[in-house]
């Protein structure tokens, strides 16, 4: 589902009353009002008001957050019971005014950026509710309320009384007696406290919402979908199946996509605490909703997703499908259905194929970041994309809108540059070792034999089943084909073979070194050194060479150095497994595969990972890949960074998991035969 826009903020702007509350309020029994607070507090969450009226790190509801909109920028009011900042001399007929006609206390018109056309919809009960819950079940907060900053001639707040003359409509929710009762609340969550249409309604000249309900005459455009501060609401009409729709609003995910942006704060504050009843009606209302959206119409009767076999001719010889795989494939996998519910499946999602493709534009270039439930507790989500330049975004995500039974049209480096400018953002310049790019294999002579080279080192168990023992492809350690700085890149690793190989004690060629990963990491058997899947490894591996030399200094290559001085806690590093590693590899470090039981995710210990001769069986090395390019979590700049944990805490989870049992290498016995055996080695 789309992301909310900043309009959906209920706001009161500043100014306090004088009005004592009034006696009905005052004279009901302790019962009844804490009943009634009980009651207003789900409303509060109907309504979403923590969101906005919550600052980062202040009190709740006692506003300051930063709301911009195209005419200024205003900040959410303090709405708690404190007398001098909040609401605390209110009466409930001035609270009721300013809900329902954008009126407040002192007179002064409230900006429409709080959504009172929508809670004008509220019945009256609910807004004696929630008047109790403001004042008697929020803690009061002493926190002046910061003035507009509106530009001209906005700032002039008597305009709009002639824009609520014009577009308000404070008409109570009208059942509509032809509808069952599910639907009818359905439609009163949406159409009034959920407000809802705030984004997903297109909007007029004057920004009103051109239609405030699904009755009328503009009642086909509600909930239709609009494109505001850079982020595209979906069209909400006839949407998915009702359990679906659920899923989403509980948990932040579906089968067709996972929120993104402050819908994911919807969901956090206020959906997932939606009754199962109110979550159905509002399901069941949304789907029944008429649209006349031919390509959602069409995606409703098109065949399952292709299979990623099927895909493989516009994957691999594409620049835009070569830069998925290089920058995307790692967490959305090559089919496009992601991995289970850690990273969303772009295969049928609605945001990625929508016509208008700001949504998908947008979070390629700042991240994206999971909502947190009370069923996924922990947040994912994925690094900006902004250090690619916006032809490159526009292949990835032409690529990715036409794959898997997607029906999206084309995007543009231009359309990636209109977003890019008004996100405010840069083409970054990204880390010193300059990433190359898988889509530039093309333009090489033996395309095709660099490309299966490509492919031999990041599908290695898939193509290579009789050489690989364990589910450790050669990306595992070498990330995204060995193009990720301090990740034991490629870059320049040719340059330097023919080398004296310490293990060895002698001369090796980058074949034999290869080989030495078949049977250390991968626990297999070597490959015969003039066949063809080697002469494509070495040739992928000499193409990233690029024009480094024998004794150039390459920025990025090898391993992070992680000073070997500090000492390993065990104990921590299994608390900053469970932390930070399990999700993806494992609670047992077994890893996690698909359906199909492919690898996705590499087990870290046990029969089915690295042996103990592979190099990240040992305790400083590990360290300083976990280091470099771990955690996968939002605020991550993987892959085109580092990671974010301390270096002790990578030495510690590097001794914890790097030491669990895994299987033995009989040929250690030959290895170091002229000394030299680093001290963290297995054997």
């Amino acid at each position: 589902m789309a992301t909310a826009v900043v309009l959906s903020a209920t706001l009161f702007a500043s100014g306090t009353a004088t009005a004592a509350p009034s006696p009905s309020q005052a004279a009901v029994s302790p019962e009844t009002k804490a009943s009634l607070v009980k009651r207003g507090e789900y409303v509060a969450r109907l309504g979403d008001c923590v969101a906005c009226h919550t600052s980062p790190k202040g009190a709740p509801m006692a506003g300051g957050l930063e709301l911009k909109t195209p005419f200024g920028t205003i900040y959410s009011t303090n709405i708690t019971p404190d007398p001098k900042t909040g609401i605390g001399k209110y009466s409930f007929e001035q609270f009721d005014r300013a809900m329902r006609k954008g009126v407040a206390a002192d007179g002064h018109n409230l900006y429409p950026a709080m959504p009172y056309p929508s809670y004008a919809k509220m019945t009256k009960e609910d807004m004696q509710a929630l008047f109790a819950y403001l004042n008697a079940g929020v803690a009061p907060a002493v926190q002046p309320n910061r003035a507009s900053d509106m530009k001209f001639p906005f700032n002039m707040r008597w305009g709009l009384g002639l824009w609520n003359a014009v577009f308000l409509d404070d008409k109570p929710f009208q059942p509509d007696a032809k509808k069952s009762a599910e639907f009818n609340r359905g439609a009163y969550i949406a159409q009034g406290l959920g407000h809802c249409g705030s984004c997903h309604t297109p909007r007029g000249m004057a920004f009103q919402e051109k239609t405030m309900g699904h009755l009328g005459g503009n009642g086909d455009k509600y909930l239709a979908g609009f494109t505001f501060d850079s982020w595209h609401a979906i069209n909400l009409r006839s949407l998915w199946t009702p359990a679906d729709i659920v899923s989403l609003l509980k948990t932040g995910r579906s089968q067709y996509g996972t929120a993104a942006g402050s819908m994911t704060e919807v969901i956090t504050h206020s959906t997932q605490h939606f009754t199962d009843s109110d979550l159905s009606a509002l399901a069941a209302y949304l789907h029944a909703l008429p649209t006349d959206d031919k390509s959602r119409m069409a995606r409703k009767q098109a065949p399952a997703p292709v299979p990623v076999a099927a895909n493989d001719k516009a994957m691999y010889n594409s620049r835009g499908g070569l830069g998925y795989v290089q920058f995307c494939a790692t967490c959305h996998r090559r089919d496009g259905r992601g991995v289970g519910d850690i990273f969303p499946t772009l295969a049928g999602n609605d945001s990625v194929q929508s016509k208008d493709p700001t949504t998908v534009i947008h979070i390629a270039l700042s991240g994206w970041q999971s909502a947190v439930t009370q069923t996924s507790p922990r947040s994912f989500g994925m690094p900006s994309y902004a250090t690619l330049s916006d032809n490159e975004l526009a292949e990835i995500l032409t690529f990715v809108r036409s794959q898997w039974g997607n029906r999206g049209e084309p995007v543009t480096p231009k359309q990636v540059a209109k977003v890019r400018e008004e996100l405010k953002l840069q083409q970054l310049a990204g880390s010193d070792t300059k990433t190359p790019r898988f889509a530039a294999l093309l333009k090489e002579a033996n395309a095709p034999q660099l490309v299966q080279g490509m492919r031999l080192m990041t599908e290695t168990r898939q193509l290579l089943p009789k050489h690989v023992g364990n589910d450790i492809n050669c990306s595992s350690c070498h990330l995204n084909g060995g193009t990720v700085a301090k990740g034991s890149p490629f870059l320049g690793v040719s340059a330097f073979f023919p080398a004296e190989a310490p293990r060895a004690g002698r001369v090796i060629n980058l074949a034999e070194r290869i080989n030495g990963c078949f049977k250390r990491s991968m626990n297999g058997a070597p490959l015969p050194l003039e066949g063809a899947e080697m002469k494509a490894m070495v040739a992928y591996m000499d193409w990233m060479k690029g024009e480094y030399r024998p004794g150039d200094k390459v920025p990025g290559r090898g391993v992070a150095m992680i000073d070997r001085g500090i000492v390993p806690n065990p104990e921590n590093g299994k608390k900053i497994y469970s932390e930070h590693c399990a999700v993806c590899h494992g609670a047992n470090g077994e890893g996690i595969a698909d359906a199909n039981k492919t690898p996705v995710f590499p087990p870290l210990w046990g029969d089915r990972s690295f042996n103990i001769g592979a190099g990240m069986a040992r305790t400083y090395t590990a360290a300083g890949f976990v280091k470099a390019n771990m955690v996968m979590g939002h605020g991550q700049k993987f892959p085109l960074g580092q990671g974010n944990l301390s270096d002790q805490d990578a030495v510690d989870v590097a001794e914890y998991f790097s030491h669990m049992p895994r299987p033995d290498f009989p040929e250690k016995v030959k290895d170091w035969p002229k000394g030299g055996k680093p001290k963290d080695a297995r054997y």
